[in-house]
């Protein structure tokens, strides 16, 4: 089942190719300059909803590998921090869409890093204001997912109960656009995309199948583990925990651009997927109004194999931003971080402009690791005026403005250490000034 989508490969490559088709050179490097900062704590939780299952009363009690129904009974030695946890971590955020008036739709991840340990985690997105002059982000309202109507199909963990809210063993909701009345969200463990209302009942599900070719990771539901020694399915070739990480909406506000996060197998190398030897990620189109895939196929270069995307939004017509980042955590500048943060930069594609195999120029970017702080505004990071970003998952950016944007990081509560040793991230949200960067050529 998988050949015809690498065999169609030549046809998509000359329907991208139109876009564009002009020689690529190095991408432009801009310096960003940090005007506001501001922090939600990473100790911030919210309740589940009155009717959930009494289960959702403490989170996290799978996270130690077996379960544990004692609160604050897990302790982790990096921050020091117990669990389970007595209500639903906020954190940490996977997604982003400007609002305006300083106001965010972001959306939670699937809970703790895994299906097997997040069955109590719920999936939720929320409203928050950045109070940059106070420096703290407002959790306004929170929405949790859910399957009245038995959309989802496959068994849910909450299968049995009446409201049958969505778990992080579900779903791993890493991006959300609003479309009309409701959301789209993308999933990694589909991968999927999902519709749901404003009230987060699901619409839809729908699998990943542009031009009819079905794409699957080990974590689909519909994936049976195989027998030790045998083969995947030939349609299985998203690897685990490289779905739909970012999700762009068109200036149309109904054509999504789900960009997986890892390149997929290549069962003719038997490695990730290249196009000149250099490795891609492969961005489809998809009609939200009628539901279908369309046919053009687009593809991100990485800079290095190892490395990931972590959002993905269209800014100012065809043009769109997209975070691309190595796996190290920690600014290298403070001596000790075991494996230091070193690329994390946000690039400037068009999706017009592609070379003819349909790969992406890279227009410019930003290093979220050397930002000007002459003013000094970030309350920490800031080492001779130059303020470094050094998560290991930066997955939120949108514009905000002709000339700022805004950049936040997933904390993945509790576990991630990038700010301070022994200490959980926090959710920081910086406001930049961009202006060169954005209107680069």
């Amino acid at each position: 089942m998988f050949g015809p989508v690498f065999r169609r490969c030549a046809a998509i490559f000359v329907l991208a190719g139109l876009a564009g088709g002009r020689a690529a050179a190095d991408p432009q490097s801009f310096t960003a300059t940090l005007r506001a900062h501001a922090v939600l704590p990473a100790q911030s939780f919210v309740p589940a909803p009155p009717d959930a299952p009494a289960l959702f009363a403490m989170s996290g009690r799978f996270t130690g590998g077996a379960r544990t129904e004692s609160l604050y009974a897990l302790r982790n030695p990096a921050t020091g921090l117990a669990r389970p946890f007595p209500a639903m971590a906020l954190q940490g955020f996977s997604g982003i869409r400007s609002l305006g008036d300083d106001r965010f739709l972001m959306l939670t991840d699937n809970g703790f890093g895994s299906k097997a340990n997040s069955a109590d985690a719920l999936l939720m997105f929320s409203v928050l204001r950045a109070d940059w002059e106070a420096g703290r982000l407002v959790p306004e309202r929170t929405v949790f997912l859910s399957d009245p109507d038995r959309v989802v199909p496959f068994p849910i963990a909450t299968e049995a109960t009446q409201t049958r809210y969505l778990t992080g063993a579900d779903f791993d909701p890493e991006s959300i656009q609003p479309v009309g009345d409701g959301y789209w969200i993308g999933d990694e463990f589909g991968p999927w995309l999902l519709e749901v209302d404003g009230a987060g009942a699901v619409r839809q599900v729908i699998a990943t199948a542009p031009g009819g070719d079905l794409i699957r990771s080990p974590d689909n539901a519909f994936v049976a583990a195989p027998d030790p020694g045998a083969d995947l399915p030939a349609d299985v070739v998203a690897p685990r925990s490289g779905g739909f990480e970012g999700m762009a909406l068109s200036e149309d506000g109904r054509t999504l651009h789900p960009l997986l996060e890892k390149p997929l197998f290549d069962p003719a190398t038997g490695g990730p997927e290249t196009i000149d030897g250099r490795p891609v990620l492969r961005m489809f189109e998809f009609d939200a109004l009628t539901g279908e895939w369309g046919g053009a196929v687009r593809y991100y270069p990485l800079e290095d194999v190892g490395h990931a995307i972590g959002d993905f939004n269209i800014v100012d017509g065809t043009r769109a931003l997209v975070i691309e980042r190595d796996g190290g955590q920690g600014d290298p500048r403070e001596g000790w971080p075991a494996r230091p943060a070193g690329f994390k930069r946000i690039y400037l594609v068009d999706l017009a402009r592609t070379d003819p195999s349909g790969v992406l120029e890279k227009i410019a970017y930003i290093d979220l690791m050397a930002i000007a702080d002459p003013a000094g505004v970030a309350p920490h990071g800031t080492i001779n005026d130059v303020f470094a970003f050094p998560f290991v998952t930066i997955e939120n950016v949108d514009r905000v403005g002709p000339a700022r944007i805004v950049v936040a990081n997933d904390n993945n509560y509790p576990f991630s250490v990038g700010r301070q040793q022994g200490r959980a991230d926090d959710t920081e949200m910086i406001l930049l000034e961009v202006g060169d960067f954005l209107a680069a050529e």
